[in-house]
């Protein structure tokens, strides 16, 4: 990962998350700390908060269908260019699945499986 030289932070911000776990009842608190290059009075409160949202809207549907589905986590490929090659790969799969209205992947992928024709008619690839 490469970090931009021209960042340069202007404020930090904590983020408290309450969660309940339904299944016990337990309640947990999570502290996480943000910097961003906006100056103080750039965006409001409920800005920022959205935009926090809206990145964990992205690792919902993205980093977590890689995890779960893919078991990207448990992967044993690490050498070369091999590991951002398949994680390529699996955005491929997922997008084209998204595209194709498709909420929930796991189930997508198993018709894929089963058809060859599909993921070649989601790549345009026939006729």
């Amino acid at each position: 990962m490469s970090i931009d030289a021209s960042f340069v932070a202007c404020q930090a911000l904590q983020v408290v998350r309450w969660r309940r776990d339904l299944g016990s009842g337990k309640l947990s608190i999570e502290r996480v700390y943000l910097i961003t290059s906006l100056p103080p009075g750039a965006a409001t409160g409920a800005q920022l908060a959205s935009w926090i949202k809206g990145h964990w809207g992205i690792e919902n549907l993205l980093h977590h269908v890689r995890d779960r589905t893919f078991r990207e986590d448990d992967s044993k490929i690490r050498t070369a260019g091999l590991p951002r090659t398949m994680a390529s790969l699996r955005n491929l799969a997922i997008g084209l699945h998204r595209q194709d209205g498709q909420k929930n992947i796991a189930a997508a992928l198993r018709r894929a499986a089963r058809d060859y024709r599909r993921p070649l008619a989601l790549l345009s690839l026939t006729g």
